[in-house]
């Protein structure tokens, strides 16, 4: 038996579509996260580079940024499962968040938890899936993703309440009531709830009875673990086939005005799902964000040492869609960085 003090993680994901808001509710758990446990973030982002890494809130925090893909399919199984190797065998951390892409299929995420090499350490504890009450009926009809997310979550958080037309929450509930046995709704602006419900204490899990919680977990050298991971993708049963055919593309942009942001943003096509990035003007950072239609340029907290990719926005859309892109930021001080194809690891 090992003299190591036994532990476990408890284990919560957030899903939700492009610009739900799944990253503020994560800023919120961590404001209430208490500043004796041991909290790590799982961030998994679509495009090449990651923006919403930035927004997350709060000093020292332990994050682990996966993007290029979603975590659950193959472009980036490997770097999931070898990031969450290296959480049970170094990192240990009480309890783990992991924000997915908004355009993620979650059904493996359970089994993935309970894989061999982790020596049921990990404790899944929630599922949580934002709604954007101004988009969520129009992306729902068209992306096989929200219907995964739907199927797998068991906390609904209709967010943005205070921009809903008539009839739309009501409208929104009957539709994951079609897909889900049995939803538990929160109603709310800035994605607040009840968080005393779902993280009461956050205890470390510990069971003094489980051998294989208290036991020794090999530790793997970089060759078997690399041997593991190979074998685990040529598994005929697992789910690594992207359930939306998306894209993205990212552009730097050399202006001084933010009017040629908002022109620009008029002009976009609309299939355009969703786009963000930090832009700078007269010495101020703002944060633009485009959510199939609507945007906007606000002024923001982060302050710049931590903004890694500046003065570029990151695009997403279906593959028709890029073309439409380029044309529009074609005129203006705008530098393509290209087309990126998660599922395909190609640009």
């Amino acid at each position: 038996m090992s003299s190591e003090i036994s532990f476990g993680t408890r284990v919560y994901l957030i899903t939700g579509f492009l610009g739900s808001g799944k990253t503020t509710f994560l800023n919120r758990i961590i404001e209430r996260f208490p500043k004796n446990r041991k909290l790590t973030i799982l961030m998994n982002e679509f495009g090449e580079i990651g923006i919403d890494g930035t927004l997350v809130e709060g000093d020292d925090i332990d994050m682990m940024e996966i993007s290029r893909g979603s975590i659950f399919c193959v472009c980036v199984k490997t770097d999931f499962i070898k990031g969450l190797y290296e959480l049970v065998t170094k990192v240990k951390p009480d309890v783990l968040i992991i924000e997915s892409t908004g355009v993620a299929n979650p059904s493996d995420l359970k089994r993935d938890l309970q894989l061999p090499i982790f020596g049921k350490r990990f404790h899944f504890q929630e599922q949580f899936c934002t709604i954007d009450v101004g988009h969520f009926l129009d992306a729902y009809q068209t992306y096989v993703s929200l219907e995964k997310q739907i199927a797998s979550s068991s906390v609904f958080i209709i967010n943005k309440t205070d921009l809903a037309k008539a009839g739309e929450i009501a409208e929104i509930k009957k539709v994951i009531c079609e897909s889900h046995p049995a939803p538990v709704f929160y109603e709310t602006t800035y994605s607040n709830i009840p968080f005393e419900k779902y993280f009461p204490d956050m205890i470390p899990v510990v069971d003094d009875v489980n051998p294989a919680v208290n036991g020794d977990l090999k530790v793997l050298t970089d060759a078997e673990l690399d041997v593991y991971v190979e074998e685990l993708l040529n598994d005929p049963d697992l789910e690594i086939t992207p359930p939306d055919l998306l894209v993205s593309t990212a552009f730097t942009w050399n202006g001084t005005d933010l009017d040629e942001v908002r022109k620009m943003a008029h002009d976009l096509p609309p299939n355009v799902i969703r786009s963000k990035g930090f832009v700078v003007e007269n010495g101020v950072w703002h944060l633009f964000s485009y959510v199939m239609g609507t945007w906007s340029i606000d002024k923001t907290h982060v302050l710049e040492h931590r903004i890694k990719n500046k003065n570029t926005l990151v695009f997403i859309g279906p593959p028709d869609v890029m073309p439409g892109i380029e044309q529009t930021l074609k005129t203006g001080n705008w530098i393509s960085r290209g087309v990126f194809q998660p599922f395909s690891g190609t640009k």
